[in-house]
């Protein structure tokens, strides 16, 4: 992990600040959905990107019923649809 030597207070609703450099840094942009994880008493943050509902691919997805699936796992559907 790398220190970035900079620490925000936690507000009276539970909310931080994560630092403008730090979004630019990431590719974050206002309104980017963020996944939160917890690693023992580490809160990570991560922008959030879709993944297939079944193997968690992040790559080629195509979206069937609100769902994400990627070709790989599409095409295995559609051999198991025609046998």
């Amino acid at each position: 992990m790398k220190a970035t030597g900079v620490c925000r207070n936690v507000d009276q609703l539970g909310r931080i600040v994560i630092p403008k450099e730090l979004r630019h840094t990431l590719g974050m942009k206002i309104k980017d959905p963020i996944e939160y994880f917890l690693d023992g008493h580490q809160i990570i943050l991560r922008k959030y990107q879709s993944t297939c509902e079944f193997c968690d691919a992040r790559n080629n997805l195509i979206e069937l019923h609100r769902k994400k699936v990627c070709s790989s796992c599409a095409n295995e559907l559609a051999a198991l649809i025609r046998t």
